[in-house]
């Protein structure tokens, strides 16, 4: 049977306290069910499946505490509230280690009562929310932790499907922080190659002498500090994938070693001559220029072509915001869970503010500024105060200039009605000096009779000043 939505169940011996636990409880408008044993409440928990139980600690001659196990084992778990009595802490705590969502010390207020039945729908309504929005993300993420339908990603997803059927080499572009790497992944485990282990190395974090022996090895004792025989990436990699990411800065040395063992599939470890075969799915990404570096003679011309028998260009994140608010979203469920807050959605200004900025850090910033935002965050929104100054600058500016330009015609505004008051009180006592003769009180104003007569609408000058001359 499908849950009644906010069904609660009471399991009490007592009858006179379920009937007290109703008639606050009913009030709100939950639809309460009853129990006196546990007998009773195993046919009701079947028959209506509530998803809140009050239990008593105390049921006659039988244990609720005996019975908590069997509800919260159940497949869709209601949250359970015990009920204990006054000094039994020790009980509560066996209680909530059982798996209480809570507990009641009797006498316990009525309010209480309310406030810890309404905290535990609200707990129910949030686990539900949270889990229809990964369920609906995990529908989007069709190419494992890529995200994004615009164009520009449906292009890639493209280029990957044909290309991991084939054992060709991949050549990936983009920015700092596209998600180069997610691709490279991405095209290992759906490729033939995926059995095998992907391996990455980053060819600009390390210095150049040890790049080679990262990637090739070495056996021990052929330069200084090799204390014993290490295996490189190449035969780590071996029937599976290699990823060398920031290929564009490895040093010249090493891209001819690089270009050999592509064309001839072999290699030897440093301080070596004996020859390993080498069966590796190369994929290479740079977020350089490398026709211009060949240019410059910083790459290999002869290596370039090796790498990029397929290219795919990740688009950076400012030309693809139709993904954003989905990558948003995904990484504020991400870190939600992981730091066991109940952050669902970000405000209306934080979508604006995201949507505004440029991303020079493309993805990872993004992602990086997610999990700022739900570690400060509070209650259940992200808002702009918890976004990154660098993000939320041009919008707190606007913000500011606003409120200073509201802040400058509420001035105005005060000032004119400041001179409008200065200027009635002034005509009053000149009208009061001349008696309300117009004609002179105009002359002492040094002003035109007509004048003085349209000033006096516009102040709206009661008429008993006034004589007509």
């Amino acid at each position: 049977m499908n849950k009644t939505s906010l069904s609660l169940l009471i399991i009490d011996d007592e009858e006179s306290a379920r009937y007290g636990m109703r008639k606050a409880l009913e009030k709100v408008g939950y639809v309460i069910h009853e129990a006196g044993s546990i007998e009773t409440a195993e046919h009701t928990i079947e028959r209506v499946e509530p998803e809140v139980i009050i239990l008593d600690v105390k049921l006659g001659a039988e244990s609720g505490l005996d019975f908590l196990p069997s509800v919260v084992s159940r497949p869709s778990a209601p949250l359970v509230i015990m009920v204990t009595a006054h000094g039994s802490e020790r009980l509560a705590v066996e209680a909530i280690k059982k798996g209480a969502y809570n507990y009641l010390s009797k006498p316990f207020d009525l309010e209480d009562l309310r406030l810890q039945v309404h905290n535990a729908f609200e707990t129910i309504r949030l686990r539900k929310e949270n889990s229809a929005l990964r369920e609906r993300l995990a529908g989007e993420e069709k190419f494992g932790q890529l995200i994004g339908s615009s164009p520009a990603m449906k292009q890639v997803y493209a280029v990957i499907d044909k290309v991991a059927q084939t054992n060709a080499s991949v050549l990936i572009l983009g920015e700092s922080g596209t998600g180069k790497e997610l691709v490279a992944r991405e095209i290992h485990a759906r490729s033939d190659n995926r059995q095998g282990q992907f391996v990455a190395l980053n060819c600009a974090a390390m210095p150049d002498q040890l790049v080679e022996s990262e990637l090739f090895g070495h056996e021990k004792g052929s330069f200084t500090g090799a204390s014993h025989r290490r295996i490189g990436k190449f035969e780590v990699a071996n029937h599976g994938t290699l990823f060398l990411d920031e290929i564009g800065d490895m040093n010249p040395g090493t891209q001819a070693k690089l270009l050999r063992v592509l064309e001839d599939r072999v290699f030897e470890r440093v301080g070596s001559n004996e020859s390993i075969f080498s069966d590796v799915r190369l994929i290479s990404a740079t977020n350089k220029d490398l026709e211009q570096e060949i240019k410059l003679q910083r790459f290999r011309e002869d290596l370039y072509y090796r790498l990029c028998v397929v290219t795919i260009q990740i688009p950076p994140l400012r030309e693809r915001k139709d993904d954003l608010l989905g990558l948003s979203q995904k990484f504020c469920s991400t870190y939600s869970l992981l730091y066991k807050k109940d952050v669902l959605r970000l405000s209306p200004d934080a979508v604006q503010v995201l949507l505004e900025y440029t991303w020079p850090g493309n993805v990872r910033q993004l992602k990086n500024s997610i999990e700022r935002g739900v570690v400060l965050a509070e209650g259940q929104e992200l808002t702009v105060n918890v976004l990154p100054a660098e993000i939320t600058g041009k919008f707190k500016k606007e913000k500011e200039n606003l409120q200073s330009d509201s802040a400058g015609s509420l001035l105005d505004l005060e000032f004119q009605e400041a001179k409008k008051e200065f200027e009635r009180r002034y005509i009053k006592q000149c009208l009061e000096r001349t008696s309300g003769n117009i004609t002179q009180a105009a002359a002492m104003l040094g002003m035109h009779r007509q004048s003085l007569q349209h000033k006096l609408k516009e102040l709206k000058i009661a008429k008993k000043f006034l004589l007509e001359d």
